[in-house]
């Protein structure tokens, strides 16, 4: 996973019991300074200096990949949803910046849940015109704004994988299980405004730390289990939040909250990670779990329909339609970062 928060908000540069050496009134003059202001926004908001870090970002190369700038969309967008009076003037001001990263401002605008995002999109659209396509795109509806992103595509039923055909998506979907870089977006909305929607979000994801058939959704379900803890083991407020959370969720959900809580209080977010790179070894090592217990497709019957399906899942061939192990950049790049703490 190529992750801002792998690389800096994991490690506890981005949480409570570190926040010595944050500059305060002078310049943003490195990625490092940019983060570390970042990590104290919420303790003291300064609206004013959000176009001073992101053209920061933009001259330091930061802003290039969107893989590796979802946190920085996702605290760009929360600024302008926590100042609405404010917003038009914040997003004049992140303007100029180079036109290969003006894309991180039309995102923003569109992730931010301001109550006219369309309006603003529209009306700064045209300084950055070599994204106005995309800026189109969302406003007509054709790309989906953060509180619209599925968690995955949609599974195919038994019916779908018996007659080889899949489930109507639109290509290249936007999901969370595809698209891990959603949980620093998440992240760094959070980090602008300390509100618990975007933490929620998170929770949702908690069950995928115990999936037994994807590496993306068992990866990405591992990250939101330990960048919770981790970042709730120093920061009072977060985990407030969780434990107020913890008393109504679904029983999937319940108690894998609980153990982030308990690793929270207890300062052991170290073994949450070694947890998960031994699940995320077994499942590469063992093949998904519909492989492990392929003999359950003998109910189907024995003709060459479900033979070919058994065929199909022993081989993991996706465009049967049928599901398999893909491991993606995100995954393995995750997986190397934890390697490296070991």
């Amino acid at each position: 996973m190529r992750s801002i928060i792998g690389m800096f908000l994991a490690v506890g540069v981005l949480v409570g019991g570190a926040w010595a050496g944050v500059p305060g009134g002078g310049e943003l003059g490195s990625v490092d300074a940019v983060n570390r202001w970042i990590s104290n926004y919420r303790v003291k908001p300064q609206p004013a200096r959000l176009a001073a870090a992101v053209r920061a970002l933009s001259q330091l190369g930061a802003l290039k990949e969107t893989e590796a700038s979802g946190v920085y969309v996702g605290f760009i967008a929360g600024v302008i949803y926590a100042n609405p009076a404010r917003a038009e003037e914040l997003i004049a001001k992140l303007l100029p910046i180079a036109a290969v990263d003006q894309w991180v401002i039309v995102r923003a605008i569109a992730y931010s849940g301001h109550p006219e995002w369309k309006e603003l999109l529209g009306k700064f659209a045209g300084r950055m015109p070599q994204r106005r396509v995309m800026a189109e795109k969302y406003i007509e509806g054709k790309l989906p704004i953060l509180d619209q992103i599925a968690l995955e595509k949609k599974s195919p039923t038994l019916w779908q994988k018996l007659t080889f055909s899949s489930p109507a998506a639109q290509p290249g979907e936007t999901t969370f299980d595809r698209n891990p870089e959603l949980l620093d977006t998440l992240w760094g909305y959070y980090f602008a405004t300390g509100s618990y929607g975007p933490i929620a979000r998170i929770v949702v994801l908690l069950p995928w730390s115990n999936d037994r058939d994807s590496v993306d959704k068992l990866t990405v379900g591992n990250m939101a289990k330990y960048t919770l803890a981790s970042n709730a083991s120093r920061d009072p407020e977060l985990l407030a939040l969780l434990k107020a959370a913890s008393k109504n969720q679904p029983r999937n959900v319940a108690p894998v909250l609980a153990e982030v809580i308990d690793a929270a209080e207890s300062m052991e977010t170290t073994r949450l990670r070694k947890d998960a790179l031994a699940a995320l070894e077994e499942l590469k090592r063992k093949g998904p779990a519909y492989k492990r217990d392929v003999s359950t497709w003998g109910q189907i019957g024995t003709g060459a329909l479900a033979l070919g399906c058994i065929a199909a899942a022993a081989t993991g061939h996706i465009e049967l339609g049928l599901p398999c192990v893909i491991g993606g950049a995100g995954s393995s790049a995750a997986l190397s970062f934890w390697d490296k703490q070991q």
